[in-house]
């Protein structure tokens, strides 16, 4: 299911789908195409939301999804009933290690949808990462969307980095991929594959790998036939959207106008966005911290007292007033000093006789 737990309203007059008055209203569609549409999940989803018998029409249980509806009916999962579709949106989220890529995982593993970014609604991804590869995962409140974006009739170009452990593989051993190749008995299309420029030789090599099919697992399974052990894979590109500088964990929205431009063709009439920009995130303001109160720490027998001073209180020291600004004459009204009380001239010292006396002339 989504993000969030929501309401959705359908459309249709509740009619099996092999009646062929349904195809003449142009407003009935089939239910698993309106709760795709709805972003409930996709349409392989809804299918086993309607085995287990958690969709309603009209307040009946659904047995199967061969059923159209129209505006007059009303469709709810799991008792909340479906709100009308809405212009389509689209997010690039960097998925970091460590997070399922769905809804509810039986082995209690955490998952991407429960550690979104707050405010985003009910999403669906648009195929999946598994467990340990990082990267560029696409989400969308379309789930018509999000199906025809994995079709492998789109020829979506996928772009992973990965990051292997072995050595022995040469550029030539790589460029056989282009012709595809069939490892444990499946068949994968062509995969461009080259070594990035100084990481060839050694244990630990990077390598670009270029595919447009996405199987489960396929760039791990189809390096680890070459005997080389991928430790960190990450995706960069999924069909005309790049991962960029998001940080692990960050969600942001592609602009309307950029989901018309390269998603258009893929679209529903009813679901091309309108407008030019995505809106901004309203701001989340942190909580702030609680106050923590330390208790009061009681005496207890056997810890030594503080000190008590004896004696009489210090004194207290007078506060500083302003400091008094000395009195002067302007430098024109000064006096000028007297020749009296100028200092005399100093005068050599007198000669003193050596030791024959003073001598005399002659």
């Amino acid at each position: 299911m989504g993000h969030e737990d929501q309401t959705i309203l359908a459309a249709g007059s509740g009619q099996d789908a092999s009646d062929g008055a349904g195809d003449s209203a142009g407003d009935n569609e089939r239910v698993a195409k309106v709760l795709a549409r709805a972003g409930v999940a996709s349409r392989r989803d809804v299918e086993k939301l309607i085995a287990e018998g958690r969709v309603k029409l009209n307040g009946q249980v659904l047995t199967t999804p061969a059923v159209k509806v129209g505006p007059a009916d009303v469709l709810t999962v799991d008792g909340r009933t479906v709100a009308a579709a809405e212009a389509a949106r689209v997010w690039r989220y960097h998925k970091p290690v460590g997070l399922v890529t769905t809804h509810k995982d039986p082995k209690d593993r955490p998952t991407v949808f429960e550690n979104l970014p707050p405010g985003l609604p009910r999403v669906i991804s648009v195929g999946r990462l598994d467990l340990n590869t990082e990267g560029l995962l696409l989400l969308t409140n379309d789930g018509e969307l999000a199906r025809a974006l994995e079709l492998p009739s789109n020829a979506l170009v996928r772009r992973y980095r990965a990051r292997a452990r072995g050595r022995g593989v040469t550029q030539a051993m790589l460029d056989k991929l282009r012709d595809g190749v069939v490892v444990e008995g499946i068949a994968y299309g062509p995969i461009d594959a080259r070594l990035e420029d100084g990481h060839s030789g050694g244990s630990n090599q990077w390598i670009m790998v270029t595919l447009a099919e996405g199987k489960n697992r396929e760039v791990r399974k189809v390096l680890e036939s070459f005997g080389l052990t991928v430790d960190r894979l990450i995706r960069l590109n999924y069909g005309p959207f790049e991962l960029g500088r998001l940080k692990p964990g960050e969600a942001e929205e592609v602009a309307p106008r950029i989901v018309r431009d390269r998603l258009g063709p893929m679209l529903a009439a009813s679901a091309v966005p309108q407008g030019e920009e995505a809106p901004r995130p309203a701001a989340i303001e942190k909580p702030k911290p609680p106050k923590v109160e330390r208790p009061k720490v009681e005496y207890q027998p056997g810890w030594a007292k503080p000190k008590k001073r004896t004696g009489p209180p210090r004194p207290k020291k007078p506060a500083k007033g302003p400091r008094p600004e000395r009195a002067t004459a302007p430098r024109s009204e000064r006096a000028a000093p007297s020749r009296a009380s100028a200092k005399p001239a100093s005068k050599a010292p007198a000669r003193r006789p050596g030791p024959g006396g003073p001598k005399r002339k002659g």
